[in-house]
């Protein structure tokens, strides 16, 4: 599979792809990122937007406290879990990290709330370090491509550094969520507008070609 012609068609087809997280500091876009799970983006820079205007430091989270949080996250869905998490990880920023967001993944990793998928977009996003995050989107459409064969997300996120060149992983990463999110949808891929459906493993099937 010609996977730079790929993601060259996707680049053509999504020209806008990108992080459609509002966000001014890595600190911002980790909250926003712990935010968004099960959320929609523009759900969570509604929501963010009013949070980061008087709240936007790990101290000023931890001052207004988990209940308020709630309040201010109410929208955005699973808000008490979230709250505590994004409370517990500012403590764990002030007393380990002098309220900064370190920029290594196993660090990352072991903050509340923090999986890999949201560890690698502060990384590509916040520090311009090189990294793919599997969300459903990616996941799905790289399978159903044929790009990977995968049950794993961090399973398909190795497999998916080790066939896509390293300094296109980050755009990658935007140009399988917006083609997840615009064609290759869940229930009803789009296949008959699909760009890329000439290298697409499911495509071919439907078809009775593979």
């Amino acid at each position: 599979m010609d996977i730079d012609k790929i993601l060259d068609i996707l680049e053509k087809t999504y020209p806008d792809a990108k992080c459609e997280l509002n966000y001014k500091t890595p600190f911002e876009l980790l909250v926003a990122t712990i935010l968004s799970a099960q959320c929609t983006d523009e759900r969570v820079n509604k929501v963010t937007k009013d949070l980061f205007e008087k709240y936007n430091t790990p101290e000023d989270i931890v001052n207004l406290g988990e209940e308020n949080l709630q309040e201010i996250i109410k929208s955005c869905g699973l808000y008490k879990s979230k709250a505590k998490k994004i409370v517990q990880t500012c403590k764990i920023l002030i007393e380990k990290y002098s309220g900064n967001v370190p920029n290594e993944i196993e660090k990352l990793v072991n903050l509340p709330g923090v999986g890999r998928k949201t560890a690698n977009v502060v990384l590509s996003n916040a520090y311009n370090i090189d990294a793919i995050a599997v969300d459903t989107h990616v996941f799905r459409v790289s399978n159903r491509i044929g790009i990977i064969e995968s049950k794993d997300p961090k399973d398909a996120e190795f497999k998916l550094m080790n066939i896509i060149p390293k300094q296109r992983w980050s755009k990658s990463h935007y140009l399988l969520i917006f083609h997840g999110r615009r064609t290759c949808k869940a229930k009803k891929p789009d296949c008959s507008n699909c760009s890329i459906s000439n290298y697409c493993k499911y495509f071919k099937e439907k078809k009775g070609e593979v």
